[in-house]
C-alpha cells in the first residue's frame, strides 16, 4: 500500500544520509530506482559527484515520475565536473522530457567535446521532433572526434521518432545521415531506416 511504500522509501533515504558502505549505498539506490518519489531527490542528487555511487544514483532520479527529478539532474549540471557531468547530462536524455531540449542544445557547440557528445547522445535519447530540430544541423557539423557518437545518436533520434509515428521528421533525420560524409556503415542505416519510413 502507499503508507508502506512511502515507509520503505523513507528507510532507504536514511540509509543514504547516513554513513554506510558504498555497496549499501548502491543498493538504497537500486531500490529508490523502484520505489522512488520526488522526496527521494535531494539525497540522490547529493549523491551525484560521488564516483562510487554516481551511477546508481542517477540511474534511481532516471526513474523517478514526474518532473522534480528532471529538474534537479539540470540544476547539478553545472556544479559538477569530468564523467559525474557527462553522466548528468547523458541521465537528463534518459528521462525523455521535452523541455530538456534547449538546456542540452547549449552544450553542442561549446568548447568540451566530451559534454557535446553528451548532450547529442542525451538529445537522440529524448528522441523527439523538437530534438531533431536541434540534432540534425549538429550531426553534420560535428567534430571529428566525436563525429560518430553525434551520428550514432541522430540514428538512434530518427528511430525513435519513427516508433512513435514521426515519420517526416524521422525521414529528415535519416537523409541528413545518409547524405553526410559519413562511414558506410552510418550511411547504410540511415539508408535502411529511411526504406521503413
Amino acid at each position: 500500500d502507499r503508507k508502506g511504500r512511502v515507509a520503505l522509501e523513507q528507510r532507504f533515504i536514511l540509509i543514504l544520509q547516513g554513513k554506510c558502505s558504498e555497496v549499501a549505498k548502491q543498493y538504497a539506490c537500486s531500490k529508490l530506482a523502484l520505489i522512488g518519489s520526488k522526496s527521494s531527490v535531494p539525497v540522490l542528487v547529493a549523491l551525484l559527484p560521488d564516483p562510487h555511487v554516481s551511477a546508481s544514483a542517477r540511474t534511481a532520479l532516471e526513474k523517478i515520475p514526474g518532473t522534480a527529478a528532471v529538474k534537479a539532474l539540470r540544476a547539478s549540471v553545472g556544479k559538477l565536473s569530468g564523467p559525474a557531468k557527462v553522466g548528468a547530462i547523458c541521465s537528463i536524455g534518459a528521462t525523455r522530457e521535452d523541455a530538456s531540449v534547449p538546456f542540452l542544445a547549449t552544450f553542442l557547440h561549446g568548447t568540451d567535446p566530451a559534454l557535446a557528445a553528451a548532450a547529442a547522445y542525451a538529445l537522440g535519447q529524448i528522441g523527439s521532433a523538437k530534438a531533431a530540430t536541434v540534432l540534425k544541423p549538429f550531426v553534420c557539423i560535428a567534430p571529428g572526434t566525436i563525429r560518430l557518437r553525434v551520428a550514432d545518436a541522430g540514428l538512434v533520434c530518427a528511430e525513435r521518432l519513427r516508433i512513435d509515428g514521426h515519420n517526416r521528421e524521422a525521414k529528415e533525420m535519416y537523409r541528413a545521415l545518409a547524405s553526410s560524409a559519413l562511414p558506410a556503415y552510418v550511411q547504410q542505416a540511415a539508408r535502411s531506416g529511411l526504406e521503413k519510413c
